[in-house]
């Protein structure tokens, strides 16, 4: 499902590089090409170095080392470890943090990593499949309205990866009120197969969100002195949203198996309905099947052969039947 987002989809590619900024310390950034980046000196005291790469390059590895980032951390940044988990590594702060995956054909829940690394004067970020996130933090840098510094950059990609968080939750929110609202009118099918994706993305944003959080506070606790009071408590924001998402997760997998649930059992009753409908109707022609097809053997001596009013005979007696089993049926609440 994921290959054709698996390429690159950027189109300033260069080497590893997906895009690259030097911060000038006001909310704007130059551009900055693979071959400038990798003899990158800062020629101000405010800037800082960003680039955002494409992990499954081949080499990157090891320019990674070569720019001072020790080799199992390397190896980190660019192996296929998912789970989300934050540390503090001398001056360098070191992140594996999980997004929506809104590239075509995927689901809510199948999320995609990216790792951060910065010792404040730098900050690398890589990934294997598209990511919206870094994008929307680079859009406010171009706009002259982005980060000032590295701890702005982290806090406001955690920021955007989060509000993604909620549009997602929110779209599943939305999809179970108008199934509710739906009610009896929708395909039975259709809306227990919508539920069980529902369920089913509860379920995977539950199980990467909840370590999601402990990498947050694990930066708000460990990170290093270059990293701002401001930005922990941007950190701490981003925690509370979190945790806020985790409870309306909850919520939506609590409401979304109520619905179920109802669903299923107004499915049983007009089943169950359908069925005695049936069985009354079985009932009242029991009777008059049995009498039109002993009148209708064709053996000696049946009466009213030669008879012309017999057949209006047998029209009233069955119609008499049918009376009377009607009031029977009424009478003992059947109808």
């Amino acid at each position: 499902m994921h290959e054709a987002a698996q390429h690159t989809d950027e189109t300033e590619l260069d080497g590893p590089l997906l895009f690259g900024r030097v911060l000038d310390g006001r909310g704007g950034a130059r551009r900055i090409d693979w071959a400038q980046a990798r003899s990158w000196q800062p020629t101000a005291p405010h800037e800082v170095l960003w680039l955002h790469l494409c992990r499954t390059v081949e080499g990157l590895e090891q320019w990674l080392e070569d720019m001072g980032i020790p080799e199992p951390t390397a190896e980190f940044l660019t192996g296929n470890d998912k789970r989300p988990r934050a540390f503090r590594e001398g001056v360098a702060l070191v992140a594996n943090l999980r997004g929506i995956n809104f590239n075509p054909g995927a689901e809510p829940e199948d999320m995609i990593a990216f790792q951060v690394w910065s010792d404040g004067p730098r900050v690398f970020t890589l990934r294997r499949r598209r990511l919206q996130s870094p994008r929307d933090v680079l859009a406010l840098l171009d706009a002259g309205r982005g980060p000032k510094d590295s701890g702005q950059v982290i806090t406001q990609l955690i920021e955007a990866v989060s509000i993604r968080m909620s549009s997602s939750i929110v779209d599943m929110n939305d999809a179970i009120d108008a199934m509710e609202e739906a009610g009896a009118d929708a395909e039975t099918e259709d809306q227990l197969a919508r539920i069980a994706t529902i369920r089913r993305n509860c379920l995977g944003l539950q199980r990467h969100m909840a370590p999601q959080h402990e990498a947050l506070e694990a930066i708000v606790r460990d990170a290093p002195g270059w990293f701002e009071d401001d930005d922990r408590r941007e950190i701490a924001e981003s925690i509370d949203r979190l945790r806020r998402y985790l409870e309306d997760i909850n919520i939506s997998k609590e409401s979304a198996l109520v619905l179920q649930d109802d669903i299923r059992v107004r499915a049983l009753a007009r089943s169950e309905r359908t069925n005695y409908l049936l069985t009354i109707v079985a009932a009242i022609f029991l009777p008059l099947g049995f009498l039109t097809g002993l009148l209708g053997i064709n053996v000696g001596g049946m009466p009213g052969v030669d008879d012309s009013h017999a057949f209006w005979f047998v029209v009233a007696l069955c119609g008499a039947i049918l009376g009377m089993q009607v009031v029977l049926f009424w009478k003992w609440k059947w109808l």
